[in-house]
């Protein structure tokens, strides 16, 4: 397919990444006060690290590209090389950022198996390393995933969390969470972010996920923490400068894009009850917490793959793949309830033909 043939969906659920900002956001974006943030000097990036660091109960808190660098920068200042993170087998550092830790923190990773990528104090304790003198690598830094995306969007409880910190804070380990879609977590649980925060050394939100921003996330943890990252920031390419112009998008977001967040969960179990009256595809209803759908196709009449591609080509309907039979729909800002309603008759069309 050329450029010149590529037809945009009508209903993209292939991710809440897709959302695109609103004509208000835009305007905020484009009034926004600039500076140098390298400098300490964009105030209105200095505006949404304070916000960010307040909501999420920390000293302070810095403005980043991507939730991936977040991620990184958080390893990169936790662990040295050689070192090992505890994270669960589904986890997004593990599966979907090109080997970062690795790569970038010289990380190696030991995997604890969940429940929907959550795992107990329990959980974690079956991979504890006994100390073995100079013999065993140091483990330093347990990761949480919340939501749990290949989980399909499970909200980690509060008293979990607490579980598995105390766990590892007994081992002297240090806790991060991947908060890509922790506000998601907060408005479908109703736990404060900061209660969250507390519990956790090092975490972050993703502006461009269900806050529908067009790029970046934050960071938060103490002073001594964030000092750090902001070197690792420059190192790994994540000086932004006139940064205000995105920076606004998050302010404005944080202003009025959180409480939305219950409405694409409130699409999300529409969707999934209308999924699982169609024949052919098969759902976990009572699992869908936050904004993701996760099915599986059960027909032999298509794969996932094939599914996916009959949606978008005969209906513009955008629905990822995620394997040979699993497929996940996300609802976000741009999906109204009758965009749900398009992507439903378009699942039930494809599906008659099986």
């Amino acid at each position: 397919m050329t450029a010149n043939e590529i037809v945009a969906p009508a209903v993209d659920l292939y991710s809440d990444t897709v959302s695109r900002p609103t004509a208000a956001m835009r305007r905020a974006m484009a009034e926004a006060e600039v500076g140098n943030e390298q400098a300490m000097e964009d105030p209105t990036v200095n505006r949404l690290c304070a916000r960010v660091a307040e909501l999420l109960g920390k000293e302070a808190a810095v403005f980043l590209p991507s939730g991936t660098m977040c991620n990184e920068i958080a390893y990169r200042v936790w662990v040295d090389r050689g070192e090992e993170i505890i994270l669960d087998e589904s986890a997004h550092a593990l599966h979907f950022e090109a080997g970062g830790p690795a790569a970038l923190a010289g990380a190696m990773v030991r995997t604890v198996r969940g429940r929907r990528g959550i795992f107990t104090a329990a959980d974690l304790e079956t991979v504890i390393r006994v100390p073995r003198g100079h013999h065993g690598q140091r483990q330093r830094l347990v990761n949480i995933e919340n939501t749990a995306n290949l989980g399909g969007g499970a909200v980690w409880p509060l008293a979990t969390v607490k579980d598995v910190a105390d766990c590892a804070r007994s081992h002297g380990l240090k806790v991060h969470m991947d908060g890509a879609r922790l506000l998601n977590a907060v408005v479908a649980s109703g736990t404060p972010a900061s209660a969250y925060g507390a519990l956790c050394d090092s975490l972050w939100i993703d502006l461009s996920k269900g806050l529908g921003c067009p790029v970046g996330g934050v960071l938060a943890g103490s002073a001594e923490f964030i000092e750090r990252s902001w070197l690792f920031k420059h190192q790994f390419g994540g000086a932004m400068r006139q940064a205000g112009i995105i920076a606004a998008a998050g302010v404005h977001a944080l202003d009025h894009h959180i409480d939305r967040l219950a409405v694409d969960h409130e699409n999300a179990r529409t969707l999934a009850a209308g999924i699982s009256a169609i024949d052919g595809l098969s759902v976990e209803v009572s699992e869908i917490e936050t904004n993701m759908v996760y099915f599986d196709v059960t027909t032999p009449a298509f794969d996932a793959a094939g599914l996916s591609e009959r949606l978008m080509r005969q209906h513009r309907v955008r629905i990822g793949a995620m394997g040979p039979r699993r497929m996940r729909a996300v609802t976000h800002i741009d999906v109204d309830r009758s965009g749900i309603e398009t992507a439903l008759a378009a699942l039930k069309a494809v599906m008659a033909t099986a």
